[in-house]
């Protein structure tokens, strides 16, 4: 049985740990990162995913960002260990994550991703909303996390100040 806690400081390079496991090298290159950069995830709804002998087993993280100048989460990255990989875990960090940020009043969350792994979370394309180059515009995703969240936020993705 894992447990999902909010990220605590002291999670943070174990997290990285796990996030360059899972990801290719120079996943800090991406474009998302560059909006990331010198800000610190949003506490709360970052999560650790831990078995009972506290070993790491995935990981969510979101950050601040505007579209627009509408506030909007930035989902990702997310991770599991490749040893707990096919167990449902991804999708309950994305679950639990995305209640506890519509729960926290937050309205609109997006992502670059796979539209087939994250429509079922319900996240689908955002036209009109440009992240910085390369992001290929098939890839950036959004959720209304309240009804109609989305309509009318459109523009440039910029870093939160």
């Amino acid at each position: 049985m894992l447990e999902l806690r909010p990220e605590e400081k002291d999670d943070w390079w174990e997290v990285e740990a796990l996030y360059d496991l899972c990801f290719a090298p120079g996943r800090e290159a991406l474009s998302s990162y560059r909006l990331r950069d010198g800000i610190e995830p949003v506490s709360g709804l970052s999560l650790v995913a831990r078995d009972s002998d506290g070993i790491l087993g995935g990981a969510i993280r979101f950050w601040p960002v505007l579209v627009g100048g509408a506030r909007v989460l930035l989902l990702g990255p997310v991770a599991v260990h490749p040893t707990r990989q096919g167990e449902g875990l991804g999708g309950s960090l994305i679950r639990d994550s995305l209640y506890r940020a519509a729960q926290s009043g937050w309205e609109r969350v997006m992502l670059v991703g796979d539209a087939p792994y994250y429509g079922r979370f319900g996240f689908g394309r955002l036209d009109g909303v440009e992240m910085p180059p390369p992001t290929n515009p098939e890839r950036v995703l959004g959720h209304a996390l309240v009804p109609g969240a989305w309509a009318g936020v459109s523009g440039k993705v910029t870093r939160y100040a």
